[in-house]
């Protein structure tokens, strides 16, 4: 496994929409492993493809909860509550930021994983917020479209 580089806002890759994944390969489990351990070493609660350089749709996400490590390629979000709530994020691509940003409480993810088979995620709060965030990232969108910035002596 390897480290990858985190690209930051102002680089033009996470602007960009990223592509379907059409074929489960060797180079995608290895991506996804890669992922995970540039994650994990960030460290974060989650990674998009795109903000390693990537532009295809993969994301992996681990909020230190029971469900551990999830690896998700090609997500879409199918159904979102109609509740919101309004935390604090930060992004490993925007760093030492934080943002207030409106979520839906409640997602259901569809993916596959990296055997190929489908899975469905039923999350709410912390998880649910971080696939939505990892699953904007697939479509270009950052959390300076979707949040207001918390002035630096309000962070934690």
């Amino acid at each position: 496994m390897a480290l990858l580089k985190i690209r930051k806002v102002g680089d033009p890759v996470l602007r960009s929409k990223a592509k379907e994944v059409v074929k489960l390969n060797a180079q995608v489990i290895d991506l996804l492993d890669n992922m995970a351990e540039t994650m994990y070493k960030a460290p974060g609660a989650g990674l998009a493809a795109p903000q390693v350089g990537v532009l295809q749709r993969i994301i992996v996400v681990d909020v230190n909860d029971e469900n551990g490590l999830i690896e998700l390629i090609n997500p879409e979000i199918i159904r979102t509550s109609e509740e919101q709530t309004v935390l604090e994020e930060g992004c490993l691509s925007i760093p030492g930021a934080a943002y207030n940003v409106i979520r839906a409480r409640q997602v259901k993810v569809k993916g596959l994983d990296r055997k190929g088979r489908e899975i469905i995620i039923e999350a709410e709060g912390y998880l649910a917020r971080a696939l939505q965030h990892e699953i904007d990232h697939l479509d270009g969108v950052l959390l300076i479209d979707k949040g207001i910035k918390i002035p630096e002596s309000n962070q934690l």
